[in-house]
């Protein structure tokens, strides 16, 4: 079993250190993601059942790990204290822009939708395995797919702007809210 995990582990690690770079979108950091994640394999390689998903156990624990490292560091910074240089961007070609675009429109996805369309889009991951890896039903995993690929095709074609779906949204509570209280006055008359 010891070669044919360590095995396992070499060949998966090129799809660990995407999904590490789209979690962390830092590469320095998804190198040490990776590591963490191997090493804490190595160390539970005992509780790998044979004959499961491995893959989907890898980016189980590369996840988890992900999530327990955010929770440790918890850092803040204030908006007032980026340099202005970091915020600022030069003119460059079409293209180029709407990559931007478009890593600025996932960077907006809720993580778990981002995280479900990367595993499935860029990893090749069937949706059974991603709702292995992510603890989540396959439906779930499904939904997060389509949903994150809805909402970036709304955003990047410009269909859908945020805030003024924030003001419909608005409008409609307010509406719902007077028919309710107007339903409530009339039913309590005699």
């Amino acid at each position: 079993m010891t070669n044919n995990f360590h095995d396992q582990v070499i060949s998966i690690l090129p799809r660990l250190r995407v999904q590490a770079l789209a979690l962390t979108r830092n590469r320095t950091m998804a190198e040490d993601l990776v590591q963490d994640a191997v090493c804490n394999a190595l160390a539970a390689k005992e509780s790998f059942i044979p004959g499961t998903n491995f893959s989907a156990w890898m980016h189980r624990i590369l996840r988890n790990r992900f999530i327990s490292d955010l929770r440790k560091r918890r850092e803040t910074t204030d908006i007032e204290d980026v340099p202005a240089a970091a915020l600022a961007t030069s003119a460059s070609h079409e293209d180029r822009l709407a990559l931007k675009d478009l890593a600025l429109a996932m960077d907006r996805l809720p993580d778990d939708q981002r995280e479900a369309l990367i595993m499935v889009v860029l990893h090749g991951m069937s949706y059974e395995s991603l709702a292995e890896a992510t603890g989540c039903a396959v439906g779930t995993a499904k939904s997060r797919v389509f949903r994150a690929r809805r909402q970036l095709e709304s955003w990047m074609t410009g269909e859908y702007d945020s805030t003024q779906l924030k003001i419909r949204a608005a409008r409609l509570r307010g509406l719902l809210a007077e028919r309710t209280a107007a339903q409530g006055a009339a039913a309590a008359r005699p």
